[in-house]
């Protein structure tokens, strides 16, 4: 009981650390989860330390236990509200909230740049950007900067289709094979016609049209065209 009680403690102080301390610091990750790897990562490695493996054991299946209650308690909407932290907003229609930004701790420079991150330029085209439970950032533009769909359009597409890998790393992929109900004499008998060898392919995918893509491992020589430029010093 005094495990389960320790235990308890620990779990609840060191969610309300990770609330206070913001979502910018979970960032990807809701805040039991990341509390839950913390507790449990220092429960393990206890054992290194005092050389008690078995209480270390009873204290992370404790751990795990509560993590699993926690978890289930978040399932129901009452407690969600209480155990999760709410979106925060940051922008919206194109107007920076400061209020917002103080609360998640972030500068407007730092806001700049996960927007750039997302392919956006001027706070002034984004409708709604908000801060999510997780620390991720989310973003929806003005629908005139919205990218045009098909749909806008009247246009009919074709269904995506994903290229399947075949080989990785010069390593054959013998479950897609299958997959596919191909065998790996027809793979090497495509890459023999392509003049490659296994070893040196860094990606083969099969295609809609049922060809082989083939990426090798060499790089093409663009003699200082501007449109290849690599940023640093060994361009």
């Amino acid at each position: 009981m005094e495990a389960f009680y320790r235990t308890f403690i620990v779990f609840v102080a060191g969610y309300l650390f990770l609330r206070v301390t913001g979502k910018k610091a979970v960032s990807q990750m809701h805040t039991f989860d990341l509390l839950y790897i913390f507790v449990l990562t220092n429960i393990i490695s206890t054992p290194v330390e005092v050389e008690n493996v078995g209480k270390a054991l009873i204290y992370a299946g404790i751990t795990v236990i509560l993590y699993k209650i926690f978890i289930r308690l978040s399932l129901h909407n009452k407690l969600r509200w209480i155990l999760y932290e709410s979106p925060t907003v940051l922008i919206r229609n194109g107007d920076i909230d400061q209020k917002g930004l103080k609360k998640v701790r972030m500068p407007v420079n730092e806001l700049l740049s996960h927007l750039r991150v997302k392919g956006f330029t001027d706070t002034q085209n984004i409708a709604l950007a908000v801060m999510e439970q997780t620390g991720s950032l989310s973003v929806i533009p003005k629908s005139e900067y919205r990218p045009v769909q098909p749909n806008d359009l009247n246009l009919k597409v074709t269904k995506e289709y994903l290229p399947i890998p075949l080989i990785m790393e010069g390593q054959i992929i013998y479950h897609n094979l299958k997959y596919l109900q191909l065998d790996q004499s027809w793979l090497m008998n495509e890459v023999e016609k392509m003049g490659e060898k296994v070893e040196n392919i860094m990606l083969a995918t099969f295609l809609e049209n049922g060809k082989l893509f083939i990426d090798n491992n060499v790089i093409k020589e663009h003699k200082k065209d501007p449109y290849y430029y690599e940023p640093g010093r060994d361009n």
